[in-house]
Parts: structure tokens; sequence; C-alpha cells
């Protein structure tokens, strides 16, 4: 199939190629980007005051399948990110069983390969059963089509770590780390400050990770390991992470959209919507994540969508599981709060959706729009607003703290090897 997209906004933030241009899709290529280009036999794609720009890249997402398919499924999840413009999604590890072995990365690159929109990529667990006491066999799983390594929870054997992180860099796999001391932290809902002691229930410090992120880079520092920080989430975590990325420490880190636009006060507006995990912040921290995000220590924007059941979600908060789903909004949340309020351009926030998280997940000529790359390109409005309505989400999972915001951006075509896999009504 050939597609012809006319009179696109072009923005490739690597190139720094821009403009209004066509773009001519031939099977799974990007073959021609030019003027006035003629092609008899493709579909045309009128793409006249719209952005186009490769296609998003997802550092982790959680998809429920196996053992979860009553949050989502890997079809259902593969078609939600489609709809938020991802054509490339790094799928988490905390299923049940586990991606652990060898087996499980195959049989979810199978899944993938029937899902009708983004595909998606298995990120495999460090240690097996995610129990981080053994770690599993990093050149078996890489050898299946592991895309990274990570228990998608803290580690609390910092042995273990420092061992996963020494096999990893032998494999050339980035290790995905989410840091919170669990004895710190012990699963409590919200933030440790005002809001915590106005509720009266127990908060989670925000040293709590800062330890973590701390001893993740000193370890990446004496490993060489090419270690990604996951939702980083203070202001204090942000200054550790420059401080040792200016030493050349391999780091990368990640925020996700809440954490740069909503504060711990959101939780006495909405309630359980608002309970995420690591928890919202205060002012100072969305702060600080801002700051990262505009000077480039915080190299990507990740969705970590975590869809639940409706029977879940309606619990009170103290018993309410922590999460949001976030694949139909990261893209319109980014561009509302980073681009439309003049914090930073277009092509650096969209720089942090789609050629960064492709760079650390080693995903060569992914997340960017060149001749001759894969044919993997939204095409969205920029400017158009809409507001959130989750029962609209192609997720299963309906748990936002975005309901009924109005946001700017809207995806009007995803396009994943050449094939348009959602355009919008």
């Amino acid at each position: 199939m050939k597609y012809l997209i006319r009179k696109g906004r072009l923005i490739d933030p690597v190139s720094g190629i821009g403009g209004v241009m066509d773009i001519l899709l031939e099977k799974d290529k990007v073959a021609v980007i030019g003027s006035d280009l003629s092609a008899p036999d493709a579909q045309i794609i009128e793409a006249g005051g719209l952005a186009v720009c490769a296609g998003l890249v997802d550092l982790h997402a959680r998809l429920g399948q196996p053992g979860y398919e009553y949050r989502e499924t890997v079809s259902s999840g593969s078609r939600a990110a489609a709809a938020g413009g991802y054509t490339t999604v790094g799928c988490l590890p905390d299923t049940q069983p586990p991606i652990d072995v060898p087996g499980g990365v195959t049989y979810l690159r199978e899944l993938s390969a029937a899902a009708p929109g983004a595909r998606v990529l298995p990120i495999a667990a460090l240690s097996m059963g995610r129990q981080g006491a053994e770690v599993t066999d990093f050149e078996a799983l890489k050898a299946a089509g592991a895309a990274a390594l990570s228990d998608a929870a803290p580690l609390r054997n910092a042995n273990l770590l420092r061992d996963a992180m020494i096999l990893a860099h032998r494999q050339g796999l980035a290790v995905l780390a989410f840091c919170e001391d669990p004895d710190l932290s012990q699963n409590f809902v919200i933030n440790e400050g005002q809001v915590s002691r106005r509720l009266r229930i127990p908060g989670r410090p925000a040293i709590a990770e800062e330890l973590q992120v701390m001893r993740e880079v000193m370890l990446a520092e004496e490993t060489g390991t090419a270690v990604h920080i996951c939702r980083v989430s203070t202001a204090k975590s942000v200054s550790i992470l420059r401080r040792y990325k200016k030493k050349g420490v391999r780091l990368t880190c990640s925020a996700c959209p809440p954490h740069f636009t909503f504060t711990e006060e959101e939780v006495l507006e909405q309630g359980p919507p608002a309970r995420l995990e690591p928890p919202l912040r205060t002012p100072a921290d969305v702060d600080g994540i801002l700051e990262g995000l505009r000077d480039g220590t915080i190299d990507a924007i990740a969705s970590d969508h975590t869809p639940y059941s409706e029977e879940e979600t309606s619990l009170p908060l103290v018993h309410s599981p922590a999460g949001a789903s976030a694949l139909e909004t990261t893209l319109a949340v980014s561009l509302t709060a980073l681009y439309h309020s003049g914090l930073m351009s277009l092509s650096d926030v969209l720089r942090k959706l789609t050629f960064e998280p492709a760079r650390i997940l080693g995903l060569p000529g992914s997340g960017r729009l060149a001749v001759g790359g894969p044919a993997d390109l939204v095409i969205f409005d920029p400017n158009e607003e809409w507001q959130v309505d989750p029962s609209a989400f192609l997720s299963q999972g309906r748990n936002t703290p975005y309901a009924g915001k109005t946001l700017k951006g809207k995806v009007k075509y995803t396009i994943v090897d050449g094939t348009i896999v959602y355009q919008a009504r």
C-alpha cells in the first residue's frame, strides 16, 4: 500500500527538518520527502494544517496480559496506544505469570503481531518471578526479543541489582529502574506532606524515592551500565540525576504527565483518580520536573499506562489502586502543559516522546522521520481542543485524573509499518 501525505507540517527533532512538505510511504518505509510530490497510485491523506512526526514511543506501560486481562489486553492496549499517537509501546513484565523466561517474551511478541494498533515490545523481568532473589537469563531473554530489563517495581536487594547491572551491560540491555524505598513508602497512598496531614493518613515521603535514585545512579556509575530511572517525581531526584549526568554516568530518566501537571492538592479535589505511583508531590517538585524537562535532565516522557477495572477504581482512596489509564492522553497533556504554555518548543516536546525513548530502548531508526526509515508516523492537530471523556477510551481502563479536563492536541492518524492503524472519526 502507498500513502501520500500532502502538505503536512513535518517535524523531525533529530534532523531539524521542518516546514510544509509531502511524504510518500511505500510499504513499511518512508520513500520520499519533498514538495508537490505526485503518486497516482497512492492513497491521499490531506494533512494541511496538521503536524506530522515520527510515531510516539512509550518506554513503559502495563497491558495486563497474561493474568490481568480484565484490566487490559495487548489487543485493547495496542488500540489505545494508536489512538494516542503511539506506534511502539514497551510492555512491563508485571503480569501473572511475570515475563521472566524466553517463552513469555515470545508469547508477547506473538500477541503484538496479531494486535490491531501499536506494536508492543516486551520488557523482561530482571529477577525470577519479580521476587528480587535470582536474576533471569538475560542472554536468552534478549535472544527471544526482550527490549530492556525491569522488575517494574523497586528492588530491595542492592547486591542483586549490582550483579544484574553488570550482566545487563554485557548484553547491551538497558535497566529500567523504579525507585522507591519500600520500607519508607509502605504502600501509603499519597505524598507525605500537608495533604496527608490534613486527611490524617500516612504519607509516602519524597526521600523514599530520592534514596533509591541515589543508590541506582551510584551503581550505574560503578558498573558502567545504561540505567534508566522511571517516573521521576521530586525536585531533589532531578537534582541528583542532573549532577551525575554531568559526571558522564550513563543515565537517562523520564517523567509522567501527572507529575508535571498536578500537585498533591489534586487528591483533595478528585480522591481516588489522583492516587498515582509515585504520588503527586508539592508545587516545588512540579517546578523541579518542569525545569528538568526544559533543560534536558529529564530525557523522555512516559505514559506509565496503568489501567484498572471499574470495580477496582470504585474503592475509597485508602484502598484504591495507584495509576492511570494514560496512553490516550499523554501526547495532549504534554502539548498542553509544555508547548502551549510556552515552556518548550513543539520539536523539543516531541523529541521526548519519540526519539529519546526509542534511543533508550535501543531501537535504531525509530523515533525519527527520515527517508528510508520506518513508516511509523502520527498526524495530529496541535491546536485542537478536546475534553477528556474516559467512556470514549479504547483502553479497557477508565481511570484517569484528566476526566473532564480540556486539552489541546488531537491525533488524526497513526500509521504503523505503512498501515493506518488509527483514524479519528
